[in-house]
């Protein structure tokens, strides 16, 4: 079950998944792609092949399409496996690579036993969407935005 919760500029949304810390950060990171909704959620410029996140501070995050092209998502702010991901979002609200444009999204894993992890993510700096900052924030926090992706996360990392 999805619990969610928004204030302010900022999305926040938890889950827990049926999967240990490490296993639900890898998933989360290294394998985006067995999650994330290719067919409708793509930039580039051709069909989507992958997600991908460099696993470092500093690293790109991006898609590659199926031609080898990569699409620039943001960055990766903060590397603390199985903790927590920093990542910024520089997508605009037309959903285009805007690199003037700064949001981030935390994702924090944290165990509630053995097998079990729940994870936490909060968008925020919604703010810096300037006169569309409400419209994203009520776009990511609908059911077909972070909700919609952590429920696909959870089903692939449970």
């Amino acid at each position: 079950m999805v619990e969610q919760q928004s204030s302010g500029l900022a999305v926040r949304q938890s889950i827990v998944v049926d999967a240990p810390r490490e296993r639900a950060f890898a998933v989360f990171t290294d394998g985006m792609t067995s999650w994330w909704p290719m067919e409708s959620h793509s930039i580039g410029s051709g069909p989507m092949a992958a997600a991908v996140v460099e696993p470092r501070e500093g690293g790109r995050w991006y898609e590659r399409s199926e031609d080898g092209s990569e699409t620039e998502w943001g960055r990766v702010l903060a590397w603390d496996p199985p903790d927590r991901v920093v990542l910024v979002w520089q997508l605009s609200s037309e959903w285009r690579f805007d690199p003037g444009l700064h949001t981030e999204i935390e994702v924090r894993f944290t165990a509630e036993g053995d097998d079990r992890t729940r994870v936490a993510l909060e968008h925020r700096m919604l703010e810096n969407y300037a006169e569309r900052a409400e419209q994203m924030r009520a776009i990511f926090g609908s059911d077909d935005g972070w909700n919609s992706l952590l429920r696909r996360f959870a089903a692939a990392a449970g």
